[in-house]
């Protein structure tokens, strides 16, 4: 089912550009603009500190973005989401919440390069992302060799990918893929809510609906080699 345009979608966007320092992309050919195009954000000056910066993909409407800038105060997080009809939620929500912490990029994940320098996040958060289990989509699976070279440019020295599925056939594909390509895997579970990693999860959007079916949420972490 499609989601319904929102009114004033356009005004309500440029309402919010002091929480998103990136509105979309001015070349819609992605492959032309990583070639061309260089725009790097100053990290310290958009967050006014030096604290670790974390990425999480996909946010959708900022459930879990939300609660991770007040949870932790001291980490700075950016939270990428290209459909302008999905961010405007998040950005909303966002500036009600007065998060300093907490920043927006509406922007596809294939030219995060282009904003963001080697080495500068710390942390990405893959959070339900798509399956597509079709192998004709493979290298559209944001843990395919494709995104995954793109993360470890962007992550420091030891950074950390976390993911969580409900998907147990992406799952074992992240796996392997995060183990093929240059990150040694820690702390997985099976089933999240009857870990020990549970205690500091946060629920998602997504992550409530599963749970409420009693589907088994499977976790795991990556660390950049």
């Amino acid at each position: 089912m499609r989601m319904r345009h929102k009114p004033n979608l356009e005004e309500r966007l440029h309402q919010c550009l002091d929480v998103m320092p990136v509105f979309g992309v001015p070349d819609r050919n992605l492959k032309r603009m990583l070639q061309e195009y260089q725009n790097y954000l100053n990290l310290k000056e958009i967050f006014g500190n030096d604290n670790p910066v974390y990425l999480e993909l996909g946010c959708g409407c900022g459930g879990f973005s939300i609660e991770h800038a007040k949870r932790y105060p001291d980490i700075n997080l950016l939270a990428v989401e290209r459909m302008n009809n999905v961010i405007i939620t998040a950005l909303e929500n966002a500036k009600k919440a007065d998060l300093p912490n907490l920043r927006f990029l509406n922007i596809p994940v294939e030219v995060l390069e282009c904003y963001i320098q080697r080495g500068e996040i710390s942390r990405i958060y893959l959070n339900f992302s798509t399956p597509l289990p079709e192998t004709t989509r493979e290298k559209q699976r944001l843990t395919s060799k494709r995104f995954l070279n793109i993360y470890r440019n962007l992550l420091c020295e030891g950074g950390e990918i976390h993911q969580k599925t409900d998907s147990m056939h992406f799952f074992e594909y992240s796996l392997q893929q995060l183990s093929e390509h240059g990150f040694t895997l820690q702390n997985i579970s099976l089933n999240l809510h009857e870990s020990e990693y549970v205690k500091d999860n946060i629920i998602t959007e997504y992550e409530k609906k599963f749970l409420e079916k009693n589907m088994p949420i499977y976790r795991l972490e990556g660390v950049k080699q």
